[in-house]
Parts: structure tokens; sequence; C-alpha cells
């Protein structure tokens, strides 16, 4: 079989190029550039693009870059700031899944006649003789599946995960074991183009107004203000005050009044999140209205039990509220049925706070 690996230049990726070879399989590796500009995540930069390189040459593996930074920039960036202007909390990485790693590099893989792509993903596909499933990796502290929950069967016939079976030491020993320079490489951490120095309001502030707001608690009254309300997101505690008595967090944040509800523990739990209908994908087919799933809201979520209603997911136990714009993931055991995007929405009894 002729595979193209996504080669990110971290461990995982550069295992799975190893794995495939050792398989028999035809191998190549590709290396995705996708950022420009400054960046200290880890990823996306010129350094990875060079520890790829050389684990190919490593390998024995040819090796090739694409460019696709303005597709980056089209179905990645400018959404993310979109996304905060509009009072969001995005998710990049999941983006760059969908629309870069699964669909333009795909694309690109089958039109150079290769039979599949792999990437290093810790997550498993499986056929169970009729049709695919994506399913959570072996190193429950690794798994990966969440990012990965948007994808369907036209994508997953063509996708190889060989790490997903592997825990991360394990995958670290079997690069040491090869000699490979990534071998004890740091996993990438953060959004590649948001610098750990500037943060969001360096990159956000060229791109979209930031604008001061107001912070309010539930009957209206101002408690404080913040600098910039786009940056706030549902659960943040950090600028929300105390006043000395119980911490607060932010409930809710309505740019267009640029107000910030805040709220006790107690105030961000509810029962249900509504996921944008315009944002479900599903690997297989809708999950019919009464199903019960394992939710989980993000990347390092812990899954709770819950109901799938057919546009919203109710817990079965109130649970922390989800940020609009994140990933809402569904789980049947360890498979993934599908996801969603969390809708914009104000809890009963606190919204009318928001217009006082």
């Amino acid at each position: 079989m002729r595979v193209l690996v996504a080669m990110s230049g971290g461990v995982d990726s550069s295992v799975a190029a190893a794995l495939l070879r050792d398989a028999g399989h035809d191998v190549v590796g590709a290396t995705m550039k996708l950022w420009g500009g400054a960046g200290d995540s880890g990823c996306c930069s010129v350094a990875d693009v060079e520890d790829a390189r050389w684990v190919a040459q490593q390998l024995g593996l040819t090796h090739h870059v694409f460019n696709f930074t303005d597709d980056f920039e089209t179905h990645v960036v400018a959404p993310y700031a979109a996304a905060h202007a509009e009072g969001r909390t995005p998710n990049p990485c999941i983006e760059c899944n969908r629309h870069l790693k699964f669909d333009r590099f795909l694309d690109r893989a089958v039109k150079l006649g290769f039979d599949a792509i792999a990437t290093g993903h810790h997550a498993r596909v499986t056929f169970d003789g009729d049709r695919f499933e994506l399913r959570r990796a072996v190193d429950a502290a690794k798994d990966q599946s969440y990012v990965l929950a948007m994808l369907g069967q036209s994508q997953l016939a063509r996708l190889l995960l060989p790490v997903g079976d592997l825990t991360k030491a394990e995958v670290r020993a079997q690069a040491a074991a090869l000699g490979l320079r990534t071998a004890a490489k740091p996993d990438s951490q953060d959004v590649c183009f948001i610098t750990s120095t500037g943060g969001r309001a360096a990159f956000l502030g060229p791109r979209i107004p930031l604008r001061p707001g107001r912070v309010v608690d539930a009957g209206g009254v101002q408690v404080g203000t913040v600098a910039a309300v786009e940056l706030v997101t549902v659960g943040q505690r950090r600028g929300m005050g105390s006043g000395g008595g119980e911490r607060r967090y932010a409930v809710s944040v309505d740019v267009a009044t640029a107000t910030v509800l805040v709220g006790t523990p107690a105030d961000l739990l509810d029962r249900r999140v509504t996921v944008d209908p315009d944002s479900v994908s599903w690997v297989d087919g809708p999950a019919a209205p009464g199903t019960p799933v394992l939710v989980q809201p993000s990347a390092h979520g812990v899954p709770t039990p819950g109901v799938w209603e057919g546009g919203s997911v109710v817990w079965d136990e109130p649970q922390r509220r989800v940020a609009p714009g994140q990933t809402v993931a569904l789980y049947d055991g360890d498979r993934v049925l599908g996801a969603g995007l969390a809708a914009s929405a104000v809890m009963d009894g606190l919204d009318t706070a928001l217009r006082r």
C-alpha cells in the first residue's frame, strides 16, 4: 500500500512512519507548512520541518513539504479571530484537522496516487466488516480521538493511525531504539500561532477590535471590568474578582453590550448544552434522539454520561457549562459517534442581568 505520512516533526508521526515502513508499505513523508508567522508552541515551525526531514532521511524515506499557508489563514486563523470577535471560544487545532490534514492534505495524497494517509494521532480506526469506526487510543492519558471526532467514513477509509495501539512511553522507546532525533522531543503545546510572550491579545489586537467590558453579577450590579471582552471565556476565573467572598466565574459573555456575567461555581452548572445544528457531523450516520452517550466537551475533559436529544445533550448530572464554540464530542463507550460546536446561549434566570 502506498501511504503518505503527515510528518509534523514530532515523535508520534516519526514512529508512525517507521512502523508503516517496517510493515512493508511504500511510505513517503510530507510536512505541511501552515503558519509563517511567529510561534513558539513546538509545531508548524521551521525547526519542525527540519526535524521531519531528518527523520525521513534516517528512515530512508522521500520527504516533501506542502505549502498550505493560504488555506491555513482562510480556514483556521481568520475563523479563530472571527469567533473571538463574536464572543465564542474556538478550537483551531480541530479546524486544522478538519480543513487541512483531512481535507487539503488527504486530497493532495489521493491526487498523487496514494492509497492512504497516516498521522501520529493517538486514536484507532477499526473496521467491523462493513463500516469504519473511530475509537479511543490504548493510552487513555494521550487519547486524541476528541480532535478527530469530525471525521466521517470517507476520511476513515483512507486513514491509518499506527501509534493508536501504543502507549506514549512505547512510542518514545521505539523512537530511541531507532535512533530518531525526535525520540525525546517534547509534545507540542497550545496553539501554534499564539506565542507565550504575547498571548491572544497580541495576536488578535491587529485583527479585531478589543474593547474593555464591564463585569456584572446576576443582579446586574457591576463588580469589575475586563480589558478586552473578546478574550473572556465561559468558565474563566482569572480577572473575574472575588470581592473577598466566593470566587466568581464567567458564566456568559455578551460582546454586543461588552458585558461579562459572573456567578458562583453553582451558577456555572447546567444540565444541557445546545449544539449548533450546522456544525454537527457523524462518523457513521446520526444518533437517534434519546440515545445514551458519553459527552466530552474538551480535549482533556472527562467523558460524562448524558442523552443526545437531537440538537442538544442533556447530562445525567449538572456539569460545568461549555463555552460557545467549543467542540462537544459524543461517544458510545470508546467509539466516537460524532461531534458539534456548542451554541451560544445564556443560562436561564441570569440572562436579564446582561441587559440591565
